[in-house]
């Protein structure tokens, strides 16, 4: 299917009930049909990598297309060029997270783009940082314990940021880091420890979440 095709597609499967559902969970209505994660991944299934059919697509604006075009790009093809057009394009936290764990982490710039990105202002680009690091620590399985430590640092810097959705991201790194293997279990613990210690309030909630969790895989 081309892109054309693939749009037509897309807004048959349109439903305004699941827009306002997803609106309810903070996810962004403006250009969203409301199609489903399930009917995404068969469309993916369906069509199979092509790089210049993502690109198409993430350029519709459609809350659906970008997280398509996000599961058929072909890693190998992107360049930090189109990483960086399509952060700043980033407008709801979903799309966020499903470029970072189906596009982003796979391509050479993953830990580049972790650290940068985790340093920027913008919510959704300081977002993908920290949701890059997550998802880092569940698939990157060749990773080092020395990778994620350089993380922790970021990990603490950004959480006193107040915004919603970038804490989320922060606790979200810190669990997961945390789930690798023992040894980062206790480091994470430890880290979070230090993070509730600075006193602000997102950073108490992050601390608290992560600790709850982390401490209960022993």
């Amino acid at each position: 299917m081309d892109s054309t095709a693939i749009i037509t597609a897309l807004t048959g499967y349109a439903n305004a009930d699941n827009v306002k559902g997803m609106a309810r969970y903070g996810i962004n209505p403006t250009n969203t049909l409301g199609v489903n994660i399930h009917t995404l991944r068969k469309i993916a299934k369906q069509t199979g990598k092509n790089h210049a059919l993502a690109l198409e697509l993430w350029a519709t604006g459609i809350h659906e297309a970008k997280i398509l075009a996000s599961l058929i790009d072909d890693p190998a093809c992107v360049t930090d060029e189109q990483l960086e057009k399509w952060v700043l394009d980033i407008d709801s936290w979903d799309v966020c997270d499903q470029v970072c764990s189906n596009l982003v982490d796979k391509t050479p710039y993953a830990f580049e783009k972790a650290v940068v990105w985790s340093q920027r202002d913008e919510e959704f680009v300081k977002r993908a940082g920290f949701v890059l690091m997550a998802a880092l620590a569940v698939h990157d399985k060749k990773a080092t314990d020395e990778v994620f430590l350089k993380f922790f640092p970021l990990i603490k810097a950004g959480s006193s940021d107040e915004r919603n959705f970038v804490k989320k991201a922060v606790n979200w790194a810190i669990r997961q880091i945390g789930k690798r293997n023992e040894s980062l279990r206790q480091k994470a613990i430890a880290l979070a420890i230090e993070i509730e210690a600075t006193g602000t309030k997102p950073a108490r909630w992050i601390a608290k979440d992560a600790l709850r969790e982390l401490r209960r895989l022993k």
